[in-house]
């Protein structure tokens, strides 16, 4: 199976605060992983330099095999790479539908003057958007919400809709931070079926933060586990729930651990 994802040797400090050390991953063509640690460990710093929100003082981080660190975080975007956030991030004034649209905007060709000018080819991308994010709330569930603004919706539908703006751009790769964060019980049963429908229908690689262990063990293949900054275990479901130095970082970990960054967890 072919590498669509691999981040080599990344690291990345705050300060005299060492954040990542020495991080690395590889992703094949559907392969469904997960990135766990303790609070503090460095995981949404890991999305942030995978995606170019930040930039390593060490490593690469290569998509289907291109360097792209260094780029922009809408060109990585635009180069297949998608993510969602630990706080969802919506146009909430917006419609759902619109919120929708407007992501998919990374792939249309249409510039500033064929849009004034209204042009055959900028209305013909429009309609293709348009529909193109009906089918994804349709498959994301939310399709009859379409015309509601996005602040309205309950916050299970909330992370469906940003799922479905992260799915607008057409990507290889898709990283969720935190998906069944705050949902109850059935919403976390649907979303687990949500993400495996996902991963089979858009041959998506897919890689996830995600504090419910239960979810983590039963979808991920591959498991990668940090604790400050450092992978301290890597593999199966299996060998990570009986490796000592994972049990050692959970039931050890402070529950105020903090870290430099504030939006890392």
């Amino acid at each position: 199976m072919s590498e669509v994802l691999a981040a080599r040797g990344l690291s990345l400090s705050f300060g005299g605060l060492r954040a990542v050390n020495d991080f690395s991953l590889s992703l094949g063509s559907s392969d469904l992983a997960g990135l766990i640690g303790p609070n503090g460990a460095g995981k949404t710093t890991v999305f942030n330099l995978l995606t170019g929100v930040y930039q390593p003082d060490a490593g690469s981080v290569l998509l289907d095999g291109k360097q792209v660190n260094g780029k922009k975080p809408s060109q990585i975007a635009a180069a297949g790479l998608a993510r969602t956030f630990q706080n969802i991030r919506l146009f909430g004034e917006l419609s759902v539908l619109d919120n929708v649209r407007t992501a998919a905007g990374v792939r249309t060709r249409s510039g500033l003057w064929r849009s004034l000018l209204r042009t055959p080819l900028y209305l013909a991308e429009e309609r293709a958007v348009t529909e193109r994010s009906l089918e994804l709330l349709e498959l994301l569930g939310i399709a009859h919400r379409r015309e509601e603004q996005a602040r309205s919706l309950p916050y299970g539908d909330q992370r469906r809709l940003e799922i479905a703006r992260a799915l607008a751009t057409e990507p290889k790769v898709l990283l969720l931070d935190e998906p069944v964060a705050g949902m109850n019980s059935s919403e976390k049963v649907e979303m687990r079926g949500l993400i495996q429908t996902l991963r089979k229908q858009f041959d998506l690689a897919i890689l996830l933060i995600e504090h419910d262990m239960g979810l983590v063990m039963d979808i991920c293949e591959h498991i990668t586990v940090l604790d400050h900054g450092m992978t301290i275990a890597a593999g199966k479901p299996a060998a990570i729930q009986s490796n000592p130095a994972v049990i050692e970082a959970y039931l050890g970990a402070p529950e105020d651990e903090t870290t430099a960054e504030s939006e890392a967890s």
